[in-house]
């Protein structure tokens, strides 16, 4: 593999060519019009423009994607996250065109991207799972009977769902009629399939997600667990690995489990399985992502192995280069996604133009991203700007790390989540490890923000007048 193609955009596109070109393999960029002068197209050895800036008309074009692949000498293609990263029918044409997909095989893109197929797939492993329906359920009073069986609060989910949308959690039987219909109209024009399902709700889980590779000689190994808690409208902010509340017993139970769940599909490549963790720490599989995640860089930092490297070794056909003993948990990593957005607006996007952007630097600090000052942030894309990466010895040292980084990076022009990573890494169910996936609803609101903010004025006071008493007693003297 000599020369492979890249299809996708910003940060990602930039950091798969970065692991390429020091592997020796060319790069091909496509783009859209609003990324012509984006960094990920000068970096690459050749650039072709797609087409407009909608994605519908760039990005998401299968068969220019696949003819500039051919045309340019390609013998690969990777996706990426997002865009066609897990669409079945892109891998199937690229292989059919003679190309790689540097991802897993057809079948498993195809369970894995349904959740109801997917149980079904893990069923004969004993994987744990919450509670719940095992096929998709149109009829809306049967759907009530399994609900009440089940036991409220339920949870309504579309079976080719992500991110949150075709998801509503229903507290009681007089709300369920409602909800079920908003649940199967949001997954109709979302994903254009209309497929729902019932599980039982857990209130206050804890988002754990495994890491796998699996070869084409039947080798699949964990890299362990991130954890992904802190979210906001059911996505991703804050990462970090490994997590405060797994023991050496259930991290390896959970690995146990991913494993088998990518055994279960004929898994190759880099996949991600995700689990529930509940308060009393039974782990629940939740779905599989059979592509490279965003967080990918903790696991990176945790484990020193270069994610989209074993993604092309495993393309090209080679067994895995370690087993499971070889690996090993090394410090601490933690991620913030920044993201152009207005924390204190209900994360609602905010578009502008970078007048000033200034990345930190310095040992164990890692920057994925896709822009530089003066740049505009398009509105046709996901808007996150960056992934802000940390790396210390300890879980305590990697905060203090992440809280300095945030400090020194320095953006104007647009709101982002800078602030907001400055909030979770202050805040004491944060650095105590005791937190789950309703952190922003249990904290982040107007007055949960200053009651935080008065704590950390009590605490510079308090500081300020201890060094007052040192300096007074040093007089005295």
């Amino acid at each position: 593999m000599k020369k492979i193609l890249i299809a996708n955009r910003g940060e990602i596109s930039l950091r798969i060519m970065k692991t390429a070109k020091r592997m020796g393999i060319s790069t091909v960029a496509v783009y859209s019009e609003a990324d012509r002068n984006a960094p990920f197209v000068a970096f690459a050895d050749e650039a072709y423009l797609l087409g407009p800036a909608p994605s519908s008309e760039s990005y998401l074009k299968q068969e220019k994607i696949i003819a500039i692949a051919l045309d340019s000498d390609c013998q690969g293609i990777h996706p990426g996250y997002g865009f066609l990263s897990e669409n079945a029918s892109f891998a199937a044409a690229v292989t059919k065109a003679g190309l790689k997909f540097i991802g897993p095989g057809i079948h498993a893109i195809n369970v894995m991207g349904s959740k109801l197929a997917a149980k079904e797939a893990v069923k004969g492993y004993d994987i744990p799972m919450v509670p719940g329906t095992d096929k998709a359920i149109t009829d809306i009073e049967l759907a009530k009977e399994r609900a009440a069986e089940i036991g409220y609060p339920i949870l309504i989910k579309a079976s080719a769902g992500g991110g949150g949308k075709g998801m509503r959690i229903v507290e009681e039987s007089k709300d369920f009629v409602e909800q079920m219909e908003r649940a199967v109209s949001e997954a109709e024009s979302s994903f254009g399939d209309g497929a729902v399902f019932i599980e039982k709700y857990i209130g206050s889980p804890r988002h754990i997600e495994i890491q796998i590779l699996a070869d084409s000689h039947g080798n699949v190994v964990h890299l362990f667990e991130r954890e992904c808690s802190i979210q906001r409208r059911h996505q991703k902010v804050v990462e970090e690995a490994p997590s405060a509340v797994l023991t050496p017993e259930l991290r390896n139970a959970m690995g146990e489990a991913a494993i088998n769940v990518a055994k279960s599909c004929d898994y190759e490549g880099a996949g991600t399985v995700e689990f529930l963790l509940d308060e009393n720490h039974n782990f629940y599989f939740l779905e599989m992502n059979t592509r490279l995640q965003v967080e990918h860089p903790v696991t990176e930092m945790i484990t020193g192995i270069d994610l989209v490297e074993e993604q092309i070794k495993v393309a090209r056909g080679e067994p895995l280069s370690f087993k499971q003993k070889d690996l090993n948990i090394t410090g601490h990593a933690l991620e913030l996604r920044v993201y152009a957005e207005d924390p204190l607006n209900k994360f609602l996007p905010s578009i502008g133009t970078l007048s000033k952007y200034t990345r930190p630097q310095g040992e164990g600090i890692r920057v994925d991203d896709g822009f530089r000052e003066g740049m505009d942030i398009p509105i046709y894309y996901d808007p996150m700007i960056a992934k802000l990466v940390v790396y210390a010895s300890t879980r305590k040292a990697a905060i203090q790390k992440m809280k300095q980084a945030i400090n020194d990076y320095s953006i104007e022009g647009i709101k982002t989540t800078l602030g907001f990573g400055q909030f979770v890494m202050s805040h004491a169910a944060f650095v105590s490890g005791d937190f789950d996936t309703n952190f922003v609803k249990h904290y982040y609101h107007e007055e949960g923000r200053a009651q935080h903010m008065l704590s950390e004025k009590e605490i510079a006071a308090k500081i300020a007048l201890q060094l007052f008493k040192k300096d007074q007693q040093k007089l005295r003297v």
